[in-house]
């Protein structure tokens, strides 16, 4: 099991301002010093009040996610994120479940790694891209050295994905029997020497007509 951690002076005055920032109705996911609300998996770890997994040391040997206890409709997601070490490739899944007995899960993923930033993929489903951006205008936004922010607005059956503010994808799923609800998690993908960083995590529930 996961260790749980005492909030610190520091730390805490840290959730006041996010909370402070973040949009009007929205809600801490991720605390910054604990799993609370979040399922258990050893790959992931807490440091500067991120969510960690991957390490700079060796290979990633298979894919990892961490998601939430609980299940988000028609919602719009924040977060910032960064990935480190040459070849990293991450996502965010969303209206997700876990696959029983196994390390993967089922659902949409918004992409993020070279060759993937800002993409829609379909995650032990279709096993594809649904939907993909203009990779070369959208690489000159990305901050490689640093955080960026990823967010995810979904209602009924369309999707929008924005990083660092520009639009990526505006995708209406034409498939009307895959749900339209589930968890939410994040990712380390399989592969080279690398680690995915995630923090300052809110979501905001849409209500009707937004």
């Amino acid at each position: 099991m996961t260790p749980r951690r005492a909030v610190h002076l520091p730390l805490l005055a840290g959730l006041i301002l996010l909370a402070a920032c973040a949009e009007p109705g929205s809600r801490v996911l991720f605390d910054g010093s604990t799993f609370e609300g979040w399922d258990e998996n050893p790959s992931f770890r807490i440091e500067d009040a991120s969510i960690v997994a991957g390490t700079l040391d060796e290979s990633i040997p298979r894919n990892e996610f961490l998601c939430t206890t609980e299940s988000f409709n028609d919602f719009e997601l924040r977060l910032e994120f960064r990935l480190l070490g040459e070849g990293a490739n991450a996502g965010v899944q969303f209206h997700t479940e876990r696959i029983p007995d196994d390390h993967e899960v089922i659902g949409y993923q918004a992409d993020m790694g070279d060759g993937w930033w800002g993409a829609l993929y379909d995650e032990s489903r279709r096993n594809r891209l649904l939907a993909e951006p203009d990779f070369p205008v959208l690489d000159s936004l990305i901050n490689y050295e640093g955080w960026n922010e990823y967010v995810i607005r979904t209602r009924g059956r369309s999707t929008q994905l924005f990083i660092n503010g520009a639009e990526t994808i505006d995708y209406v799923e034409p498939d009307e029997s895959i749900p339209q609800s589930g968890k939410i998690c994040v990712q380390i993908h399989s592969g080279p020497p690398s680690e995915a960083w995630y923090r300052n995590i809110t979501v905001r529930e849409l209500e009707d007509g937004e």
